[in-house]
């Protein structure tokens, strides 16, 4: 029987939205890569983990992580947190079926449920480097104009120009430089902004794990599935990634 008492411990899976160093300040925990597909799967089964903090995903060169994945840690008792990047996608879609949303972004995509999922989405480098953001979001991006404004640094058309420029760039190449330069500023001009960049992605991530133990201790007030069925499509994909499928029934529900 697998262990979801609250001596198990509290999984992250980070990339690019914090340093670790900077998250292991913040919350003792083992810290994962960015999940995917079957990940949530196999780190249960490794560590029988209390909690599961979903911050960052992968998406391209693996697929993402699947909502019935998700569903069915919570039906083992695992209380699993989403904020900041792919965390907050999936708690503000499955926030009704007990995953908890931490945040203004998991706030945003509740709210707006046909968001773009890209308005998070960076381009990071290799995992041996420790997944270091390559490009900005739209999302930080976006709070940077909006805090630009407030501050009369810029006005509201110049505003509403550069976040049309950014919301048509690709994740791959969208960053505050090239959205100013795109939008006709000069360098020097935009190297000056650029210290002011918001980072609401940190700022969420940040706040999930300060706020990860507290709610791992609540779990029980939050209302997992009332029943887990696993459906072909899903038994399929999980074998499709060299995932046994077989550990889908060998979890010990804790009911």
């Amino acid at each position: 029987m697998s262990d979801t008492s609250d001596q198990g411990p509290i999984l992250v899976f980070l990339g690019p939205t914090l340093r670790l160093a900077e998250a292991e300040a913040v919350l003792d925990a083992i810290y994962l890569q960015p999940v995917a597909q079957g990940d949530i799967l196999l780190a249960a089964h490794a560590f029988h983990p209390r909690a599961m903090v979903l911050i960052d995903g992968q998406f391209e060169d693996r697929p993402a992580v699947r909502h019935k994945e998700i569903l069915w840690a919570m039906a083992q008792g695992i209380t699993v947190i989403g904020a900041a990047s792919m965390g907050a996608l999936r708690a503000a879609e499955l926030s009704n079926f007990g995953m908890v949303g931490v945040g203004l972004i998991y706030r945003w995509y509740r709210r707006w449920r046909l968001a773009p999922d890209d308005a998070v989405a960076v381009h990071s480098g290799p995992a041996e480097l420790g997944f270091p953001p390559l490009t900005d979001s739209l999302v930080d991006i976006q709070r940077t104009l909006s805090s630009l404004m407030r501050r009369g640094l810029i006005g509201a058309e110049e505003r509403r120009l550069l976040t049309t420029i950014a919301r048509e760039m690709n994740f791959r190449e969208r960053s505050f430089d090239a959205v100013l330069r795109t939008g006709g500023w000069r360098d020097d001009e935009a190297k000056r902004l650029r210290n002011d960049i918001v980072r609401q992605k940190k700022r969420d991530a940040l706040l999930a794990l300060q706020c990860a133990s507290d709610l791992a201790m609540q779990r029980e007030s939050v209302r997992a599935p009332d029943s887990w069925v696993a459906t072909n499509t899903f038994m399929r994909d999980l074998e499709a990634g060299g995932i046994d499928s077989n550990l889908v029934n060998t979890y010990k529900l804790n009911l």
